[in-house]
């Protein structure tokens, strides 16, 4: 049994690392993105590094399943390792998105509610990539899962505010669903990191 845990061990590490790489990359993304918002439209370039970043986790999200599709003895359960990494590559997604979709659109400047959720962005998921290291040990998360349930909540209440806000002061049309959009990917990135912290959750709970 000895000999057979030294063969498995190293894939096992495999995936962890694999995970934490994909949180560090979902966090530099997100941060680039508060970036290009913030300073918009005078670092429009930014949207390439972001793209990168979103090319990465594909290519992470890819080992991953060609690991787990090689390895016969996983640290957790497969169907958990399925889920946590989809659930980690739609943050990146949602993410690229609002990157392109500014350029897309041709935003002119931008709304400061967009702003306010980029930075609610960037600190989720800093609490994931904080929170998935933890994986490894099956420690305790709640301290990360009741901060990322706090900044969704906030998030939230930031984009209903925002879309409020876009049909109270007779804006164009053709802004509103611009903007309507740029909003709710904003919010989709947000909600996927609460998804995130809710399957660490659950596989902590299940492997404790």
């Amino acid at each position: 049994m000895a000999r057979l845990s030294q063969v498995f061990a190293p894939r096992d590490r495999e995936f962890f690392d694999l995970f934490e790489e994909q949180g560090g990359n979902i966090a530099r993304a997100a941060d680039l993105l508060d970036q290009m918002l913030s300073t918009w439209p005078d670092r429009k370039e930014i949207a390439r590094d972001i793209l990168v970043c979103e090319q990465d986790g594909d290519r992470i999200t890819h080992d991953i399943i060609h690991r787990l599709n090689a390895t016969f003895v996983t640290p957790i359960d497969r169907e958990d390792i399925l889920l946590l990494a989809s659930a980690l590559d739609d943050i990146i997604d949602y993410t690229e998105e609002v990157s392109d979709y500014m350029g897309l659109y041709r935003i002119e400047a931008p709304m400061e509610q967009a702003v306010r959720m980029s930075h609610i962005l960037v600190q989720a998921t800093r609490q994931v990539a904080e929170a998935l290291p933890r994986m490894r040990g099956f420690q305790d998360l709640s301290h990360y899962t009741v901060e990322i349930n706090r900044l969704e909540n906030d998030g939230d209440r930031v984009v209903r505010e925002a879309i409020a806000s876009l049909f109270d002061h007779g804006i164009d049309p053709m802004v509103v669903i611009r903007w309507k959009d740029i909003y709710e990917r904003l919010e989709q990135a947000i909600d996927a990191c609460e998804h995130v912290a809710n399957v660490l959750e659950g596989i902590v709970i299940k492997n404790s």
